[in-house]
């Protein structure tokens, strides 16, 4: 198994519902590190998984409908918390219907989302196209 990963951040504003949340129920800023890592078994004839660019070209265009934006008026988090887990999930699955569309080829059998809110702590999520 093969796995290419590119890598690029976005700064969000949110707040989070629940008094679990504690202060993070008040309006803030986060800066995530997101990293997708596209993982399939065979390489095509040019002996590539999935084209690099292109990879860091479609998680960039999916990063730009959330980055320095207040995630609170974003529908894709309508009536749900904007926490770590959902971010990941949103933005894997909008990339599993880039690769479904044929974006990156056809070589992709997973992949892999991951935010890192630091250096001691990340959340990931694993789609199927």
């Amino acid at each position: 198994m093969f796995t290419v990963t590119v890598r690029d951040r976005i700064m969000i504003a949110h707040s989070l519902a629940g008094d679990e949340f504690g202060p993070a129920q008040r309006l803030h800023g986060a800066t995530y590190v997101v990293e997708a890592g596209f993982r399939g078994e065979a390489l095509d004839d040019a002996g590539v998984l999935v084209d690099i660019g292109k990879a860091a070209s479609e998680l960039r265009t999916v990063l730009a409908d959330l980055d320095y934006r207040n995630l609170d008026e974003s529908p894709a988090f309508a009536g749900r918390n904007s926490t770590t887990e959902v971010i990941a999930q949103v933005v894997g699955d909008a990339l599993a219907d880039r690769v479904r569309a044929g974006a990156l080829g056809t070589g992709i059998a997973s992949l892999v989302v991951t935010l890192r809110e630091s250096d001691v702590a990340w959340v990931s999520y694993e789609a199927v196209p």
